[in-house]
């Protein structure tokens, strides 16, 4: 089984804010240890700041990565803009690049079934411009993921979630991309230029 970190646990919390907290936490034990041990011990003690450490070159590293706001609001003006041919593409684009392979559903239930390494993922994203996401999306996509036997799901939306449907995918175990993961996760992918012609959306 893979190890999932805690959402709040202390190093989770340091993932998700910026980078030189991690480095000050690390700086602050080493001046403790430095102040309170014996010099013969100090560098056994000054050891457990090497995790935050790690941590912080990770957050570090992830950040330094991470687009900027103006770029995140341009993937996301280019998203709202597509076609449900163009968004499609772009979706199976992207779960292709990290290393799935991709088909599509019928269904209205979820769009694509992706497979990496014996695991399946079923992702629903037929409404990714709804303003609000609200429960009965994520029931069917919850329905899908049972009846096909997949180990995980996942919903993209630009849009809100309902505080219900946040409780129904937390007590699921159901994903949800929203608009700042999504314009992060879309980078590299080639979009339809804004002003573009929009594609006819295929048929289902």
């Amino acid at each position: 089984m893979k190890y999932k970190m805690a959402e709040k646990s202390l190093f989770a919390i340091l993932l998700r804010s910026p980078w030189w907290v991690s480095f000050f936490i690390a700086a602050v034990i080493v001046l403790a240890v430095r102040t309170g041990f014996p010099p013969e011990y100090f560098f056994f003690g000054a050891m457990s700041c090497f995790p935050f450490v790690v941590i912080g070159c990770i957050t570090a590293w992830r950040q330094l990565r991470a687009p900027s706001p103006a770029r995140v609001a341009a993937t996301l003006e280019a998203v709202s803009a597509m076609s449900w041919r163009d968004f499609a593409a772009a979706v199976e684009a992207g779960y292709s690049r990290d290393g799935y392979t991709v088909s599509r559903l019928p269904g209205p239930a979820a769009d694509f079934a992706m497979l990496k390494a014996g695991r399946t993922t079923l992702v629903s994203c037929k409404r990714w411009k709804a303003a609000s996401m609200g429960i009965e999306a994520l029931r069917e996509l919850d329905a899908a993921q049972r009846e096909r036997d997949a180990s995980v799901s996942q919903i993209i939306t630009l849009g809100d979630a309902s505080d219900a449907a946040r409780r129904f995918a937390t007590e699921r175990g159901i994903k949800i991309m929203q608009a700042d993961a999504l314009a992060q996760w879309l980078q590299g992918i080639s979009l339809p230029p804004q002003g573009a012609p929009a594609a006819k959306p295929a048929r289902r």
